[in-house]
């Protein structure tokens, strides 16, 4: 892990090994580093994963098994930006599969409560870009308020007036 910069701690009671090594299944340029344990004489059981460090999609994150003490919530989510629907897809489908629940306007909490966003970049580029039209860019902002999973294809349609 680097010694400088961001490290995100995600908070787990007791799951932190395996939301770890799923995260890892899920994205690209992933892979899992160091466990640590619980000492003796220390809030955890002895013996037990306290930490565990791994990289997914490029960034770093320490999973902690904490205890029941904190949940997840919306007020922090992270962003998925994808190139096209068979990216939205695939982000979609794995973060809610095994028991995540689809929230709406690209929104979604997988299995562990940690909530996610699943944006196509050209939703952002339809409606903030350079240049962009602001009333195309209204249209398609309306069309994403009435989608769970965005639908690149139905954004499209409505930023053109069809």
């Amino acid at each position: 892990m680097a010694d400088k910069g961001f490290i995100t701690c995600l908070w787990f009671d007791g799951k932190a090994q395996e939301a770890a090594e799923y995260y890892v299944s899920v994205f690209k340029d992933s892979r899992l580093g160091r466990t640590l344990t619980y000492p003796e004489d220390t809030p955890g059981e002895a013996g037990a994963v306290m930490t565990v460090e791994f990289t997914a999609n490029g960034q770093e994150f320490v999973a902690l098994n904490g205890g029941p003490e904190f949940t997840f919530n919306e007020a922090i989510s992270f962003q998925i930006m994808c190139e096209d629907q068979e990216e939205v897809d695939h982000y979609w489908n794995r973060l809610t599969e095994g028991g995540g629940q689809p929230g709406p306007c690209g929104w979604l909490k997988d299995r562990f409560g940690v909530s996610w966003q699943v944006v196509p970049k050209r939703l952002m580029q339809m409606y903030g870009g350079t240049g962009a039209d602001r009333e195309k860019g209204d249209r398609a902002m309306r069309a994403m308020l009435s989608m769970s999973k965005l639908d690149i294809a139905a954004l499209e349609k409505a930023y053109a007036g069809e």
